[in-house]
């Protein structure tokens, strides 16, 4: 099978680990952006607002450190939270167009990348196992299983060249 054969039948999941990139580049930025509204507000009771919209008690321990945090928010922090959002949305959108273009970079940037959240994700779940969890480990597992896949049948495309 010649190079371009080879990669042509990866292209369809690479698409898919993109778009799955892209989509999380997009939703940090949306709440980066969000941040932003709340810049000159009163962040305690916006926080206190949220806890009684989700119907939890702000009385109870983690409510309570959720309201606690947002009152010593400042307006500095929250400049900075959504600059720090706008430069992970840039990396995850061009991790995104890099593997959407079939660059190697960016499908070894994937597979470390990935790869260095599972044992962060491991330890999670060895403290406390909820499906949330599991579910990123899996997702998260298969990216970086993918991307070895993708570059492991790059290597031996270059190691036994056709004639």
């Amino acid at each position: 099978m010649s190079k371009v054969k080879s990669r042509e039948h990866l292209k369809g999941g690479l698409r898919v680990v993109a778009l799955f990139e892209a989509t999380k580049g997009a939703l940090v930025l949306f709440v980066g952006f969000g941040l932003l509204a709340f810049i000159h507000k009163d962040l305690h009771s916006a926080a206190e607002q949220l806890v009684r919209h989700f119907h939890l008690n702000p009385a109870r321990h983690y409510p309570q450190i959720f309201i606690d945090a947002a009152s010593h928010l400042t307006d500095v922090h929250l400049w900075v939270m959504a600059f720090s959002a706008l430069l992970y949305s840039a990396v995850r959108f061009v991790e995104a167009f890099g593997l959407w273009r079939q660059r190697q970079w960016a499908e070894w940037f994937a597979l470390l990348t990935g790869g260095m959240y599972i044992p962060v994700e491991l330890f999670e779940i060895m403290r406390t196992v909820t499906w949330p969890k599991i579910t990123i480990l899996i997702v998260n597992a298969g990216i970086v299983g993918y991307m070895g896949y993708v570059l492991y049948r790059s290597r031996q495309g270059r190691k036994h060249p056709r004639k």
